[in-house]
């Protein structure tokens, strides 16, 4: 008997199930801190307390991750170098502060438009090399032709060793801004795609396992493990996804909204008759427009692990994830009798990092290229947790949270500090961490906004709730505006909102929040059983699809009848006739797409291919049709590999 693993890496925890493939029953399921920034450890955890036995018998792995939303959500991806080849976008901002344009590019039809400028490549690169981890490369029409962007890739990694992105590599669609911003940061998560890879493919094989390992992309599809080192920007929102496919697994639903509550961000998505719903647009993460295949989701940085701290007599919501009071005081013997003889801040210097139940400790992480003051602020913060206020009082000034703010975002201190999972605690509804711990918090945060802990702890939950509804209605009513929302959501107005789909709730705290929400929004709430591990259920029953997408056009419009010419995700094609032109598009897309369903472990005769043919040609056209556009599309089942 064969069994399936799911495994899901989240910014607190890593879950992982256990499923029969003879008849898909979840036959056991376990929970471990996600560590860092040894990612192997929590791992290793996780799988330790499975059932050992069944473990011996799996043969589909299949993993989802969090990780790198949470990497670019929360600002903490590597330094990335961006080299744009040929004409500079109209739009200027990046996600990398180290931009340079060269001379080079193609035009529409994949010919040469300028030389290649390779010596101020070398300058660049010799100017910037010692400062970032990895560079990123968009040309103009780099998706007619690729020469130059692989050119400068080959350069660079000859010169540094460095990994390198190319735009044409993510996406086959025009759009030089949007290309160039998925490739940095693609280029961004790349190292911590690469730990999490690595630590899982290790522990499966220490172990003996001999199975088939996956992970899923964030359209709902999965991909051989080794492939998400090449594209780790396709793993953003792969727990999202995971969640939706899980959320249909568990409640049986081939048509719902979900809301998964993570530890640092709350996602909603839709499911209608079992096929998620796809953004035509590209996935917005951090705010940058990508051109990444994703499915459509509303995702906002409030958490179960978000950081609730007040300034101004207002609670505010994150965006960060910290370490909860609850469990701090699990991990750090005293803790609580540190936060206990927190000392009063004054009003005016609260902020995010000065809070009374705020601290650091530092990470495992390598600190590199820092400030003099980041050097002295971080010779203060240990292995024990360690406030602002105590930082200032030895250094007898107080210092600057934006110090605080680069340490954080160059992933060297954790923070700790009251959470909605504290809130939790305090009300009774959620206690598997320690209670008093939390309800110390909810004191000393209280006091800043004239109400009891008890009083202040439900008004968190019910905040948490109301952007939850909030996230959930942005997403089903997209053109309407928030304050709307938000107006129907205060129950200052005899109206109340209505969804006419089941909402399934995913996550640890899920069960906390289904009478909250009923509260706000009229809806079928659901939270069905195993809805704490729902993503790593959701990451074994994804689909191994591959969509390749092909086109052909006239070589010359002047003569649309001599030469045709085939861009494809390998590059551009030169053909005399247009039936041979269609004929090599369609058998190349075939290959590409059996090839990847077979690094899935995914039969060709268990693989359904489509093709669809899309023409455009003016009126009164006797020609071949002035583009073709060949749509190929493979479908496989990886939980077939169970049933052997």
């Amino acid at each position: 008997m064969h069994f399936g693993l799911g495994i899901d890496a989240g910014g607190t925890y890593t879950d992982a199930v256990l499923i029969r493939g003879s008849d898909g029953t979840i036959v056991d399921s376990k929970k471990a801190f996600t560590t860092y920034p040894d990612l192997q450890e929590g791992i290793k955890n996780v799988l330790d307390s499975l059932d050992q036995d069944l473990l011996k018998d799996v043969n589909l792995v299949s993993v989802s991750t969090t990780l790198s939303t949470n990497s670019l959500l929360e600002g903490t991806g590597t330094t990335v170098g961006l080299i744009i080849i040929g004409e500079e976008p109209a739009q200027t901002e990046f996600p990398s502060k180290y931009t340079f344009c060269v001379s080079g590019g193609h035009n529409t039809r994949g010919d040469e438009a300028y030389e290649l400028d390779i010596c101020a490549v070398e300058d660049f690169i010799n100017r910037t090399k010692s400062k970032v981890s990895a560079y990123a490369i968009s040309a103009y029409f780099g998706v007619r032709n690729p020469e130059h962007e692989l050119k400068v890739k080959e350069f660079i990694m000859e010169k540094t060793g460095m990994p390198v992105v190319c735009g044409h590599e993510l996406s086959q669609e025009l759009g030089a801004y949007e290309r160039a911003v998925t490739a940095v940061l693609n280029a961004q998560l790349i190292p911590i795609t690469y730990q999490f890879v690595n630590s899982v493919v290790k522990d499966i094989r220490e172990r003996g396992i001999n199975a088939r390992l996956l992970m899923l992309k964030c359209d709902g599809s999965v991909y051989n493990i080794e492939d998400a080192l090449e594209k780790p920007i396709e793993t953003i929102f792969s727990g999202p996804a995971a969640s939706l496919l899980g959320a249909s697994y568990l409640s049986k639903m081939d048509t719902c909204v979900v809301i998964d509550i993570g530890g640092t961000s709350t996602d909603v998505s839709m499911l209608y008759n079992g096929i998620p719903e796809i953004s035509a647009s590209g996935a917005v993460v951090g705010g940058w427009k990508t051109r990444v295949r994703a499915m459509k989701m509303e995702t906002s940085a409030t958490g179960g692990d978000s950081h609730i701290w007040v300034r101004n007599e207002k609670v505010h919501v994150g965006p960060r994830r910290v370490i909860p009071l609850c469990v701090a005081a699990r991990r750090y013997p005293g803790f609580s009798s540190k936060l206990k003889r927190s000392r009063v801040i004054s009003r005016n210097l609260m902020d995010e990092n000065f809070q009374p139940t705020k601290f650091f400790v530092r990470t495992g992480f390598e600190s590199l290229e820092l400030e003099d003051n980041e050097k002295t602020v971080l010779s203060f913060i240990g292995n024990d947790p360690v406030s602002a206020i105590e930082i200032s009082s030895v250094l007898s000034s107080n210092i600057s949270t934006k110090v605080l703010d680069s340490l954080l975002k160059k992933r060297l201190i954790q923070g700790i500090g009251f959470t909605p999972t504290d809130a939790l605690h305090v009300l009774g509804v959620y206690t598997k961490w320690d209670v008093d711990t939390a309800e110390i918090g909810a004191m000393n945060l209280s006091r800043y906004v004239s109400k009891g802990k008890y009083d202040f702890s439900t008004y968190v939950r019910e905040l948490v709730a109301k952007n939850m509804a909030a996230d959930l209605m942005c997403y089903i009513l997209p053109h309407h505006p928030v304050e709307m929302i938000g107006d129907l959501l205060s129950h200052e107005y005899p109206a109340k909102l209505k969804v006419e789909l089941p909402v399934v709730l995913l996550g640890g705290p899920s069960q906390a929040y289904g009478s909250e929400l009923r509260s706000l929004i009229e809806a079928d709430v659901v939270v069905p059983d195993f809805a704490d591990v729902g993503n790593a259920v959701g990451a074994l029953t994804g689909k191994g699809v591959k969509r390749i997408e092909i086109m052909i056009m006239p070589a010359s419009i002047e003569n649309p009848d001599e030469a045709f010419l085939v861009f494809s995700p390998v590059g551009r094609e030169r053909f005399q006739r247009y039936a041979d032109a269609v004929e090599f598009a369609t058998k190349l897309g075939t290959e590409l797409v059996f090839d990847y369903e077979v690094r899935c472990g995914i039969l060709k005769e268990d693989t359904k291919i489509t093709v669809s043919k899309k023409t455009t040609s003016p009126n009164n056209w006797s020609h071949p049709p002035l583009e073709t556009i060949l749509v190929i599309v493979g479908i496989g089942n990886p939980m077939m590999i169970l049933k052997d």
